[in-house]
């Protein structure tokens, strides 16, 4: 067996792959990426026996914004093996495969949806909360609204209203151009949108009778989104306009967890990449001189600051006891917690004994603040 780059001729056969394995609509998702020219052929990697296509990865390009800063980012899509070739690896080879070229090409994280524990084999962990769906309870009534099917044309205003609604979050993930219109050419969900007067006032995507990624100008003109779709269920959407007019309406949230996996390969990379953003956090806090250890237990990194601002980052070995120097300790697994997640360094403390702030809890919280997420994906989690 060949693990290599997706080929032209390769096409049908990984389509008739994902829909077996997955869902029919994935062969048409598939289609849509890799005859993109922001993705193409070279996105999708196959694994073949002889002529025949019997694994299959897709990396999509993505962007974090955190605090105002892009990261470079990837997240793989489009993962499916045939029954008879499951336990082999190579879902492994094909995984190793995409972090290689997500790291050629500048990524500093990996972001996913995925099936449960699976990917955490793979040097990812659930870092980031997915926002619950809940029912709708009680439909509100709209009038003087009108919903219809977005098109390619009204891209620029979808991606506007998503970008008001995401500018409240302090990490955020935007569908980029190209998703966009992979979203309103495929058949899997639709994108609406919302006029008032002839003006677009609110945009939603469904999936059956799933409402998701509701973003409105204001309460009246969401709740026309509800109303006019007809959703049974929404994913809520805190800290928004939209998610707050919705919330009224809607039944309480299930009780298990979701999370999307993120992989963190490079701490110090990461970490020399988020400067501006650390030296922002440490000005607002009134810091302005010293220097920050945290340490990862097999390796441990120094963040200098001066006048406010964090210098270079220096990388260092093995530190089993780093609050005898006034540093931290972040289990190596929970970086992508510590950066990403909703708890911050001292919610990370409370729950897990291989966390702790050290002596110098004030820079640590300063540092590592809980962080409040929205993320836009292809698939609806």
């Amino acid at each position: 067996m060949l693990l290599r780059t997706a080929q032209p001729r390769d096409l049908d056969q990984i389509g008739a792959l994902l829909a077996e394995r997955g869902e029919p609509e994935d062969a048409e998702d598939h289609r849509l990426v890799v005859l993109d020219p922001d993705a193409g052929f070279e996105s999708c990697g196959v694994v073949v026996d002889g002529d025949r296509v019997v694994s299959t990865a897709t990396l999509l390009d993505e962007t974090l914004v955190l605090d105002g800063l892009e990261i470079p980012a990837g997240q793989v899509e489009l993962v499916a093996t045939h029954r008879e070739h499951e336990g082999r690896g190579l879902v492994r080879g094909l995984m190793a495969w995409a972090h290689e070229r997500s790291a050629a090409r500048g990524h500093l994280v990996q972001v996913m949806l995925g099936i449960p524990y699976f990917y955490r084999r793979f040097g990812y962990t659930y870092a980031i909360p997915i926002p619950a769906t809940r029912p709708v309870a009680t439909r509100p009534e709209s009038s003087g609204h009108l919903l219809r099917e977005a098109t390619a044309a009204d891209i620029p205003t979808l991606a506007a209203l998503q970008d008001a609604e995401q500018a409240r979050a302090d990490l955020r993930m935007p569908h980029s151009p190209a998703r966009w219109r992979w979203l309103v050419a495929h058949q899997a969900s639709t994108q609406w949108l919302v006029e008032r007067d002839g003006v677009p006032v609110a945009a939603g995507r469904t999936a059956e009778a799933h409402l998701t990624e509701v973003a409105a100008v204001d309460a009246e003109a969401a709740r026309a989104l509800l109303a006019l779709t007809g959703a049974a269920e929404v994913t809520e959407r805190p800290g928004t306009v939209a998610g707050e007019a919705l919330a009224p309406f809607l039944g309480p949230a299930p009780e298990e967890a979701a999370s999307y996996y993120v992989r963190v390969a490079d701490p110090v990379a990461l970490l020399e990449h988020l400067r501006p953003v650390l030296s922002a956090r440490l000005a607002g806090a009134g810091l302005t001189d010293g220097e920050a250890v945290v340490s990862f237990f097999s390796s441990h990194v120094r963040l200098p600051f001066a006048a406010g601002e964090v210098g270079p980052v220096r990388a260092g070995g093995t530190m089993q006891g780093p609050a005898a120097v006034g540093g931290a300790g972040v289990a190596p697994d929970l970086v992508a917690s510590l950066l990403f997640g909703p708890h911050g360094i001292q919610g990370l403390a409370a729950r897990h004994p291989d966390v702790y702030p050290g002596p110098n809890a004030t820079l640590m919280r300063a540092l590592f603040p809980p962080v409040r997420a929205d993320l836009l994906t292809f698939y609806v989690p």
